[in-house]
């Protein structure tokens, strides 16, 4: 290990990883630091008979269930959503659907079209390029042409099959005259580079086995790793250092073995995600001139309507992730009584677990026992559940906190979590419940089923660093620069100003790869003087 590196990446996930591969072919030293460890791909559990079992334990997406020796724990006792995250090489591109669409360009200018939230302190035109450049990356498959977007988008592959229940769905959104497009995913639908061909088993939110989704362990490390960079794993953060200027100077860390290090460095890039990045930089009591670390979290709540039909839908298959989207309802229409909207997907259900979950609302009598082999011989592989992911306005009461009382297995404190759903957001949930009973009925279900909002939603942990122009009201700059730390950035979805509806994987990548440019393109002017 250098004793000083150029630079440091806290976390090697989807954010570090961009940074860290563009930082190492531009020559400069590169040292990441991951709390987990890296994960071989016949270990994820999609092949198994045991696997409905397995995703909802030792391969929950929920830390506080799954309990790994690399997560640490979560204070959500007065939170209505569980974050979901994942520590390895790769981070939560292991466990994520890698559905991977962009902002549209109102997500970014919410205040001026809607009076709501902040303005972005850029564009989707500042990011399009960025885009371009992480779907090459990602090796990810779409449709070209979608009317709800800027034309300039071209994705590297063809889009996956919208399936049976596709089809099924579009044929009713035609009937309504709502819009649907296949969905863009970070699922290469034949191979490309490291990516082999999706084998559409389902199964992609628990790892996969093929290969062929886009986590960064396969995208990005090798590269990284080819061209210099060193990727330090079981290394836990407990602090990020600073010297006598009050500039960021490396980190301090624990191995597996208990064992205490530090890490100097002439810069420090934080991807923690939106939970661990504000845990860093505030038990290390820095970058928060603002007040703001820790606020605003955002977390994307969910609700879905189940469709039962009397054909067989092939159901089960993946990917995972949406083969079909709407944005019928995604932008504000002012008689709804709310502002902004959601983002639809058409999601097949893989496995008894999954059901169980869509199918909660259902008589316990019709969910164990005779009623329940019933109830699967009349929807499996014939359902599919419409989801209605939200568009999640900042609130600074929603929030990320220390929790002195709770430590992880190396007795750093833990995170607090405070969120509460919003008024606005239980009325836009009930009105896309109802459109989306709507839809299925335009496309012949026999059955709907409520699917409600559940705490284990929270795949996207974003706005607690958001970015901005002004020191006093933001924590970083629009390259995720820190106002108080000039040699500190932010890379992850903790720089969301606003949520909007949109899975945020791509724009975090696309954020974080703007930003790696720019620490390039600077990299002497911020080299340290004597």
């Amino acid at each position: 290990m250098p004793d000083v590196a150029d630079v440091l990446v806290v976390g090697a996930g989807a954010s570090g990883s961009v940074v860290a591969k563009r930082l190492a072919a531009a020559g400069i030293g590169v040292v990441c630091l991951e709390q987990g460890g890296w994960i071989a791909a016949d270990s994820f559990p999609g092949e198994q008979r045991e696997w409905d079992v397995l995703q909802g334990s030792r391969w929950a997406m929920n830390p506080n269930v799954r309990q790994m020796p690399s997560d640490y724990p979560i204070n959500t006792a007065a939170s209505d959503i569980n974050p979901l995250m994942f520590n390895a090489v790769g981070g939560g591109t292991i466990h994520y659907a890698a559905a991977w669409p962009r902002l549209k360009p109102s997500d970014f200018r919410v205040r001026s079209l809607d009076g709501v939230g902040d303005d972005w302190p850029i564009s989707y035109e500042d990011l399009a390029p960025y885009y371009d450049r992480v779907d090459r990356d990602f090796g990810v498959s779409g449709r070209d042409g979608d009317p709800s977007f800027p034309a300039s988008t071209r994705y590297p592959l063809p889009a996956l099959p919208i399936m049976p229940l596709g089809r099924r769905a579009a044929e009713g959104m035609n009937r309504l005259g709502w819009h649907w497009w296949p969905h863009p995913n970070a699922i290469a639908s034949e191979p490309y580079g490291r990516l082999a061909a999706c084998a559409r088993r389902g199964v992609c939110m628990t790892g996969c086995r093929e290969g062929a989704k886009a986590s960064t362990d396969i995208t990005h490390w090798p590269d990284a790793i080819r061209d210099g960079a060193r990727l330090v794993t079981g290394a836990r953060v407990r602090r990020i250092t600073v010297d006598a200027r009050g500039r960021a100077s490396g980190a301090d860390y624990v191995d597996r073995d208990g064992n205490e290090h530090h890490q100097a460095a002439r810069m420090v890039v934080m991807a923690c995600n939106g939970i661990g990045t504000a845990r860093l930089l505030l038990l290390s009591e820095i970058a928060n001139s603002s007040g703001l670390v820790g606020k605003r979290l955002m977390m994307h709540p969910s609700v879905g309507v189940v469709g039962v039909y009397d054909e067989d839908l092939e159901g089960w298959k993946g990917p995972a992730g949406s083969p079909l989207v709407s944005y019928a309802f995604y932008e504000t229409d002012a008689g709804r009584g709310f502002v902004r909207g959601a983002k639809w997907d058409a999601y097949p259900i893989a496995g008894l677990s999954s059901y169980q979950t869509f199918l909660g609302g259902l008589p316990l009598a019709d969910r164990m026992g005779p009623g329940l082999h019933a109830t699967m011989r009349r929807v499996f592989g014939r359902s599919f559940v419409w989801t209605a992911q939200t568009d999640d306005l900042p609130d600074e009461a929603n929030t990320v906190t220390i929790d002195l009382a709770l430590v992880d297995g190396d007795g750093i404190p833990a995170p607090r979590v405070r969120y509460r759903i919003s008024d606005a957001s239980h009325r836009n949930m009930a009105f896309q419940v109802a459109r989306m009973r709507e839809a299925h009925e335009a496309s012949g279900a026999i059955e709907t089923h409520l699917w409600e909002w559940i705490p284990d939603v929270g795949w996207h942990t974003l706005g607690t660093a958001r970015c901005g122009n002004d020191p006093a009201t933001s924590v970083v700059d629009p390259f995720g620069r820190s106002h108080d730390v000039p040699n500190l950035f932010v890379v992850d979805g903790s720089v969301f100003v606003t949520g909007s509806s949109m899975n945020p994987t791509c724009t975090i990548a696309a954020f974080a790869l703007r930003a790696a440019d720019h620490i390039v393109d600077t990299a002497r002017d911020r080299a340290p003087r004597s």
